[in-house]
């Protein structure tokens, strides 16, 4: 009975080996056959040729700091009491506008006594004076003492001199007087008041910031690449994806902005180093035209700034790009396979981004399906503009 039992057991383990092979036989010849039909299958793509064509450069960026080059404090040049504030906020001044006139008790009575005592000083000058000619006179006929004669000689001089502390002393005052009235350091808008009439205010202290905004400043970093295709001068327009244009300063709104709708005028300004320098990364200063006075010196995020003028370059569609850093696309091969190519690309306008090493004029690149693509895949590509590759 024993040995029925291990015949029959054995039988069952070998059919169960034989079931195994034969399953992980056909798995096998299953992954064999996949990967052989996957070579020989020819994907249906769309792609583009390289070609030479018109961009304008377009550059997004995150964000941008507005500053101005015009813009200084209104200083009390000595101490006072605020009598009066003469320009409201957010008011046009031009540099030399009186904006705070100032009061010190203690000034004209000094001023006074400097007054009496320029009267003192020159009625004692007039008198030293006449005694000095008169010596003069007797000296030439030796009815003085040498002695007698530089004495009065001395005290002449002293009276001028006395004469002359006297006037500076007034010149000074005087000064003091017209720096009661606080004036605009240029020509601008009142942006803020630091102090409000009945304030006593120190020389030095700030009294009011002026500021030129009709035209601001910002710099970003540029690749070489894209920097050494910028001059001074060369314009472009800046458009704002956020278009609430909040105010800081307050300032007012000029005639004639289209709100929402505005596109701001920029030129480049300075580029450092520059090109003619060896560098991997400049610094390019812009300037905007503030004139509508939407703007103001601070942060404005997602910022589109497109050349106004452009340049012929050989380009491809942009979402031909398989990386975010732009070097790689996959091309279509004369044997209707892709090949996965680095490439050197430069600026690009949103649509079309322009390549300068990997390309030539009438390649094809990918531009769709591009997800799973391979080294080596074979395609058929049918090219946007009529025929295949």
């Amino acid at each position: 009975m024993k040995k029925y039992f291990m015949i029959g057991l054995g039988i069952v383990l070998a059919l169960s080996l034989t079931i195994i092979l034969y399953g992980a036989w056909l798995n096998e010849r299953g992954e064999f056959q996949i990967a052989k039909r996957m070579s020989e299958r020819s994907l249906e793509l769309l792609g583009s040729r390289a070609a030479v064509r018109f961009i304008r450069p377009k550059f997004t960026l995150s964000t941008i700091n507005f500053y101005s080059k015009d813009m200084a404090d209104a200083v009390a040049l000595s101490d006072g009491r605020i009598i009066s504030c003469l320009t409201p906020k957010s008011s046009f001044v031009r540099k030399g506008d009186t904006l705070f006139v100032l009061e010190n008790e203690e000034l004209p009575l000094q001023i006074q006594q400097a007054e009496a005592n320029i009267l003192s000083a020159q009625a004692e000058k007039h008198g030293k004076e006449n005694q000095y000619k008169r010596f003069l006179l007797l000296k030439e006929k030796d009815a003085i003492s040498a002695q007698q004669f530089d004495d009065a000689e001395a005290a002449y001089r002293a009276a001028v001199a006395a004469l002359e502390v006297a006037e500076a002393k007034l010149g000074s005052l005087r000064i003091q007087e017209a720096r009661q009235r606080v004036t605009a350091p240029l020509d601008g808008q009142v942006l803020r008041l630091y102090r409000q009439p009945g304030a006593y205010v120190q020389s030095g202290t700030s009294l009011a910031l002026v500021g030129d905004f009709r035209t601001l400043y910002f710099a970003t970093p540029v690749d070489d690449k894209i920097a050494r295709h910028l001059e001074p001068g060369l314009e472009a327009e800046l458009v704002f994806s956020n278009r609430d244009f909040q105010k800081a300063y307050g300032t007012n709104y000029e005639k004639g902005n289209m709100g929402s709708e505005q596109r701001f005028l920029a030129s480049v300004a300075e580029i450092t180093p520059p090109v003619s320098e060896p560098a991997a990364l400049r610094n390019v200063m812009l300037k905007a035209d503030n004139r509508s006075g939407l703007l103001e010196p601070q942060t404005y995020g997602n910022v589109t700034l497109q050349a106004r003028t452009g340049r012929d370059a050989l380009s491809v569609p942009l979402v031909a790009m398989i990386d975010s850093n732009h070097t790689r696309v996959y091309v279509a091969k004369e044997d209707n396979t892709i090949e996965e190519r680095t490439v050197k690309t430069g600026a690009n306008d949103g649509q079309f981004i322009e390549v300068l090493e990997g390309i030539k004029e009438g390649d094809v690149v990918v531009t769709s399906g591009m997800e799973g693509l391979k080294n080596g895949m074979r395609a058929t590509v049918k090219v946007q503009g009529g025929g295949t590759k």
